[in-house]
């Protein structure tokens, strides 16, 4: 069989599970680490239940998805998870869903395992959202979410360096309240409220435009530019504030350079 026959019959099989994101619709994607329980606990022992060092790595692998070839507005990471929000008129290969997928998973996973210094892997998946109320509902879910794992994990690591096991810590805090977590930890001289806003509230980070001075030596004057720098919020807002962050920046696409 001629090759340009093989060719179009086999990309026909290849093609046959394809899907695009309608372009219409804002595009955000999240990504998730694979049994990075496993990885931070137990492999590569980090801090429980935050440590500032796998913190860093996940803010580097989100600035690392931001400069990675995809125009990204913004990028939100809690935990072992990262949440991008795509330029609205992003039509990066015809905007397939087989393609980011696996692209952003597999450039994640390079930055992450790079940091490391050894192999670990993300997954990825589209988000398609109709309209920018959606998009405010979506990152305000993902925030909420940041909140309830950080409580989750202070009230469970406080009862395993107590000498609780894991079943006996996992079952004492079964269907209990959040007041009933927050008293948990304040008994224990721990104040939730205060900790810091990164653990509870998660990282973004946008582009912003600031203008910087420097001496042009061809013209010998001092002259001005405007750049495109990524700003890194450990103190994001909460609630409508944040909404109203959210709702600005998927208004708000900055053209690349």
């Amino acid at each position: 069989m001629r090759f340009d026959d093989l060719d179009k019959k086999l990309r026909m099989y290849e093609q046959s599970l394809d899907q695009r994101i309608l372009p219409e619709l804002f595009l955000a994607a999240r990504l998730d680490g694979r049994s990075f329980s496993r990885l931070t606990k137990e492999i590569c022992q980090f801090e429980a239940p935050f440590d500032e060092r796998f913190r860093d790595m996940m803010v580097e692998t989100v600035r690392h998805l931001m400069n990675c070839g995809f125009r990204v507005a913004y990028g939100y990471t809690e935990s072992d998870e990262i949440s991008l929000l795509f330029h609205r008129e992003e039509r990066a290969f015809g905007r397939k869903v087989r393609k980011y997928n696996s692209i952003l998973a597999g450039e994640a996973s390079a930055a992450f395992s790079l940091q490391l210094g050894r192999a670990a892997a993300f997954d990825c998946r589209l988000i398609p959202l109709p309209t920018r109320e959606r998009v405010q509902d979506y990152f305000l879910w993902r925030q909420e979410d940041a909140h309830r794992n950080a409580l989750n994990a202070h009230c469970y690591w406080l009862l395993r360096k107590e000498g609780r096991s894991v079943q006996e810590a996992t079952a004492q805090l079964e269907g209990k309240s959040v007041s009933w977590k927050n008293e948990l930890l304040f008994s224990r001289g721990i104040n939730f409220d205060r900790l810091p806003a990164w653990q509870k509230r998660g990282i973004g980070l946008y582009w912003r435009t600031e203008k910087r001075s420097g001496f042009n030596p061809k013209t010998g004057l001092e002259e001005s530019a405007e750049r495109r720098v990524l700003q890194v919020d450990g103190e994001l807002p909460l609630g409508e504030a944040y909404a109203e962050m959210v709702a600005e920046l998927a208004g708000k696409f900055p053209e690349t350079t």
